[in-house]
C-alpha cells in the first residue's frame, strides 16, 4: 500500500507520526492508497521551512518570480492528463471536469505571472512642495492553505500562485480525502524552478490545522470549506493575529422567469446541478420557478433529461458518463439521509436517486440525480448545503417573491436568473444580496482577473480569492511620503503638518 508523506523543504519526507488515512477509488469503493496523519511537530517543520526561505524568496525580484509562474504553467500543461486523473481516481469526478477543473486553476496561474504589473502600487508627484508620495506592496510572510476534498488542483492553484508570485512562502494543507494532486504540484514547482521551502505540503488533519491556525510565524491563511470549520478557521486564526480569508457554504438560486427560454435552462440546470455529482460549492441546488405554467414545464424537461443521463465511473472504458460518484460513503450516506428527509418533510420526489448501482461498479459511491418539486422554505433541503446530486424546485408567483426568497437564505454565494427581460436582470443584479450573480448563465465563477467570493455566511474575511483581492490579501501596503531638502532645515514644527 502507497504511504502518501509530505513535501518539506524541496524534498517528499516520509512521515514518522503513526497515524495514516485511508485513499479510495470513489468509483470502485477500493482503498487504493494511504496518507499521512503528520504531528503537530511535523507541521511546525513545514512551517520552519517556510519561514527560513522566506528572505531569499521575498528579495527575488518581481520579474523573475513571473518566470518561475510561467515554467509552472508551461509544465502544469505539459502534466495536464496526468494530473485530470489523479483528480478523476482519488475524487471521482469524469476526466474531463477534472481537465477543467486544471484549466480554472491554470488561468490563476497565467495571472499570477503578471504579478509585475500587479505590484507597481501607486504614485502621487509633488503632494506637497518637493514631496512625493508612494505605495509599496510587500509580502506578508509565511502563508498557508487549507483546501477543501471537491477541487483537490483547483482550490490550491486559487492560493499559492498569487501568495508566491507577491513573494511570500506558503505551507499547503490538502484535503486527506484526496492528496495525490497537491504533492504533484509541489514537484512540478521544484521542477520549474522554485527554491526549496518556499512551497511546502503537509498531509494532515484538525491537529495539523490548528498548528497552522496557532503558529505566530503563518501570517496569512487561506481557506474554503464547509461554513462551520470556516467560522471556526476565521475565529481561531484571527485570535492569533492572522489575516484570514475563509469562503464557507452555499445554497444556490437559480431565479427561471416567465419569459425565459426553457430549453437553455433546463440543459443548464442539468450541468449546474449534477456535474461533479453536485459536489461544487457554485452548483445550482435551488431553482425558484416564477409561475406553475414554467415550472411544470421545466420539470418535464428534466425529468427527460435526467432519464437519459449517464452516471459511471470517470476513468472507465467506454463512452465518459456525465456524472461519477460522490467522495466516500459517508458522505452518500449523509446525501441520502437528506433526500429521505425531503420526502419526510413534505417536498414531491420527482427523480429517485436512492438504490442507485453502476454495474461493474457496485461498490462505488453512487447517488443517482435526484429531483424535489414544491420543496418550501424552513425544509431542511432547502435550507441547507446538501453537496450532492439533490435539485430543488421552488414555485413563487411574483419575481418579488423569488429576490425576497433568495435575499432571505442565510448564505450568500452564486446566484444566477434566466430571463429575456433586460429590466428584470437589471434589478435581479443589483438588488440580490449575493456575491457571485450569473445572467443567463448558470455558473457564474469570474475569470482568473476577477476575485471570486459570496456574502454573508459564504465567506469570513474582508477579502476575496484571486484576482485584485488575491493580489490585496496576499501583500502589505506600505506609503511613502518622501521630501530631499536643500541645505541644513532647522525648522521645528508643533502643528499637525499639512502639504503646501
Amino acid at each position: 500500500m502507497q504511504t502518501l508523506g509530505n513535501f518539506i523543504n524541496g524534498n517528499n519526507v516520509e512521515s514518522l507520526s503513526g497515524r495514516v488515512g485511508a485513499v479510495y477509488d470513489p468509483a470502485t469503493g477500493e482503498q487504493t492508497k494511504q496518507v499521512c496523519l503528520s504531528s503537530a511537530q511535523e507541521t511546525a517543520q513545514a512551517i520552519t521551512a517556510a519561514h527560513d526561505a522566506l528572505a531569499e524568496w521575498s528579495a527575488v525580484t518581481p520579474l523573475n518570480r513571473s518566470r518561475v509562474m510561467f515554467k509552472f504553467k508551461a509544465l502544469l500543461e505539459k502534466n495536464k492528463d496526468e494530473l485530470a486523473m489523479l483528480i478523476t481516481s482519488e475524487h471521482g469526478k469524469v476526466f474531463s471536469d477534472a481537465q477543467g477543473e486544471l484549466t480554472r486553476g491554470i488561468e490563476v496561474v497565467e495571472f499570477a505571472c503578471g504579478i509585475p504589473h500587479l505590484l507597481k502600487g501607486e504614485q502621487s508627484m509633488n503632494v506637497g512642495r518637493g514631496v512625493d508620495s508612494f505605495s509599496l506592496m510587500q509580502p506578508v510572510g509565511v502563508c498557508a492553505g487549507i483546501a477543501p476534498f471537491n477541487f483537490p488542483a483547483m482550490v490550491p492553484l486559487w492560493m499559492f500562485p498569487v501568495a508566491l508570485a507577491c513573494g511570500n512562502t506558503f505551507v499547503m494543507k490538502p484535503s486527506e480525502k484526496d492528496p495525490s494532486v497537491p504533492l504533484k504540484l509541489a514537484e512540478l514547482l521544484k521542477e520549474a524552478g522554485l527554491p526549496d521551502g518556499v512551497f511546502n505540503v503537509v498531509n494532515g488533519d484538525k491537529e495539523s490545522v490548528d498548528v497552522l491556525l496557532s503558529d505566530p510565524r503563518v501570517q496569512a491563511v487561506s481557506f474554503v470549506g464547509s461554513t462551520p470549520i470556516a467560522e471556526y478557521v476565521y475565529k481561531t486564526g484571527s485570535e492569533n493575529g492572522k489575516r484570514v480569508q475563509a469562503l464557507g457554504g452555499a445554497k444556490n438560486h437559480m431565479v427561471v422567469m416567465p419569459d425565459a427560454d426553457l430549453d437553455l435552462v433546463s440543459g443548464s440546470l442539468m450541468g449546474a446541478a449534477y456535474g461533479s455529482a453536485g459536489e461544487r460549492c457554485m452548483a445550482i441546488s435551488v431553482a425558484v420557478c416564477v409561475g406553475d405554467e414554467a415550472a411544470d414545464a421545466l420539470i418535464e424537461k428534466l425529468e427527460t433529461e435526467i432519464a437519459n443521463m449517464r452516471v459511471g465511473a470517470g476513468h472507465g472504458e467506454g463512452e465518459e458518463p456525465h456524472m461519477g460518484p460522490l467522495i466516500s460513503r459517508q458522505h452518500a450516506d449523509k446525501v441520502l439521509s437528506y433526500i429521505e428527509t425531503g420526502i419526510n418533510e413534505g417536498a414531491r420526489l420527482v427523480s429517485d436517486g436512492r438504490n442507485f448501482t453502476v454495474t461493474g461498479n457496485e461498490q462505488g459511491y453512487f447517488v443517482g440525480p435526484t429531483l424535489f418539486d414544491n420543496v418550501k422554505p424552513g425544509m431542511r433541503v432547502y435550507q441547507e448545503e446538501i453537496f450532492g446530486p439533490v435539485l430543488s424546485i421552488v414555485r413563487v408567483n411574483t419575481f418579488e417573491e423569488a429576490l425576497e426568497l433568495v435575499n432571505e437564505h442565510e448564505y450568500g454565494n452564486g446566484t444566477s436568473i434566466f430571463t429575456a427581460n433586460g429590466e428584470a436582470a437589471h434589478m435581479y443584479t443589483h438588488q440580490v444580496q449575493v456575491g457571485m450573480v450569473g445572467v443567463n448563465v448558470p455558473i457564474p465563477v469570474p475569470m482568473a482577473f476577477h476575485s471570486f467570493g459570496g456574502w454573508k455566511r459564504s465567506i469570513f474575511g474582508p477579502l476575496n480569492m484571486h484576482g485584485p483581492d488575491g493580489v490585496r490579501f496576499y501583500t502589505k501596503m506600505k506609503t511613502v511620503t518622501a521630501r530631499w531638502p536643500k541645505g541644513q532645515q532647522n525648522i521645528n514644527h508643533y502643528t499637525m503638518p499639512t502639504m503646501k
